[in-house]
């Protein structure tokens, strides 16, 4: 049984040591917004030894529209219950290290990571660098299915991380007080090029952080010490921060790289653009600033 706690990041060679280990559960969250597909396609093809695969789509997302039939954004958080329910078909218990990758520089494992929070366990990390860091290490792939785990006993705890919903961030646009950071692509963030979600722009007073930003440019994070100059000239007190993106995936790689950074306490709005701009009431901004 292992005794290390990996909180925020972990290192392929670090993972490779507990692939076996019991008290250990690895999540394949590699994910393609257009091609809904691709993510178990690339993990039928080959995944870190023992890992299991988690759909963003059914798992970690849950239902599009609220009970009045108000739309909620594109990958709205789903039912507590039910996540802590999906925990324990993958034999989690209240000890469990867990570790999440994709192929993408974290950019959907974060997601994950920031759930495992919400939920109150602190004993999840992002696999740095995902799969590219892995095979660069010489490390290998596997197509077979993972051992079989007995049910875990996971149970929710008090959270580690905060959320807001569309009215606070309605009110702070009219009255101020809390930072918002956007964690798209910068022509997504003017209003360019918007693909995904049928209005282009981002909220009025958010500043723009691309969660690639994040990253070197073999995919890993950045160190600490740089992740916190720039964050911190972007988000100002990051208990006053409220970070969001396009559906609430990409944020949680801002909001894991202000843990990292040792920034915590900003707090995520889950439906984000996609769920903002769904009512033409609602202002929207376009430009740099």
């Amino acid at each position: 049984m292992s005794t290390s706690k990996y909180t925020t990041l972990i290192d392929a060679a670090s993972l490779a040591a507990h692939v076996d280990d019991a008290d250990w559960v690895i999540v394949d969250c590699r994910h393609d917004l257009v091609n809904l597909a691709a993510g178990r396609e690339a993990y039928a093809a080959g995944h870190l030894p023992n890992a299991l695969f988690a759909d963003m789509e059914r798992e970690l997302s849950g239902a599009k529209r609220d009970a009045d039939g108000a739309f909620r954004g594109r990958h709205p958080l789903p039912e507590k219950d039910a996540f802590i329910e999906l925990l324990r078909s993958w034999g989690v218990n209240g000890d469990t290290q867990l570790v999440a990758y994709d192929a993408h520089g974290g950019m959907f494992a974060a997601r994950l990571w920031w759930m495992l929070r919400w939920v109150g366990h602190e004993a999840v990390a992002v696999l740095d660098g995902g799969v590219p860091a892995w095979q660069s290490a010489g490390l290998p792939l596997s197509t077979a299915a993972p051992a079989p785990r007995a049910r875990g006993t996971i149970a929710a705890r008090a959270p580690l991380v905060t959320t807001v919903d569309v009215n606070t961030v309605l009110q702070n646009v009219a009255h101020g007080g809390r930072q918002v950071v956007d964690a798209r692509a910068p022509d997504r963030f003017r209003g360019e090029n918007e693909t995904i979600d049928p209005v282009g722009g981002h909220i009025p007073g958010a500043k723009n952080r691309f969660f690639k930003d994040n990253l070197q440019a073999d995919g890993r994070f950045k160190a600490p010490d740089q992740l916190k100059t720039e964050l911190g000239t972007v988000v100002g007190d990051p208990q006053k921060a409220i970070m969001q993106c396009g559906s609430g995936v990409t944020a949680c790689h801002n909001l894991l790289a202000l843990e990292v950074a040792g920034l915590p306490g900003a707090a995520l709005y889950p439906g984000s653009w996609s769920e903002w701009s769904a009512d033409a009431a609602r202002p929207v901004a376009t430009g740099d600033k």
